[in-house]
């Protein structure tokens, strides 16, 4: 698998962009999001919006993108995590081949810190993310505001 690690100071085409949206929004399945809210967490992630930054990871076979994965940081250190997993997602075809851990072991090498991430309770990626240490410390509750 080739993997593209898309930065501030290496960021990805217009065209590539574009792609990774179109991959995450077919790819995320029923945990996804509208597509321009993938569109602003690659922004805040390259930093073309104000923001603290991040990465964005596409692992390819042959050409085609394989799975992603979205990285912000919070810019928190200490008191909240400093880096949030918003997405990540592998093709329907590729999965149960490694692709995810792959690059989820990719995203925790550059992360500077500790990550967090939200995940629902009947999300089989849960496992994945049990596997390589992460561990359930809260309760998330929110409060949507209009």
């Amino acid at each position: 698998m080739n993997i593209k690690v898309y930065t501030p100071f290496e960021p990805a085409t217009i065209s590539e962009k574009e792609h990774i949206v179109n991959f995450l929004f077919h790819h995320l399945d029923q945990y996804g999001d509208a597509r321009e809210d993938i569109h602003k967490a690659i922004q805040y992630a390259l930093k073309e919006t104000a923001s603290h930054g991040g990465f964005v990871i596409a692992g390819e076979l042959e050409g085609e993108i394989a799975g992603a994965v979205v990285i912000n940081r919070t810019g928190m250190e200490g008191y909240i995590p400093e880096n949030i997993l918003v997405y990540i997602a592998v093709d329907g075809n590729q999965r149960g081949k490694g692709i995810g851990k792959t690059l989820m072991q990719k995203a925790i090498d550059l992360a500077q810190g500790d990550i967090a991430l939200h995940v629902e309770p009947d999300n089989p990626a849960r496992h994945l993310y049990e596997k390589l240490g992460f561990t359930n410390k809260y309760l998330e509750m929110r409060l949507k505001n209009k």
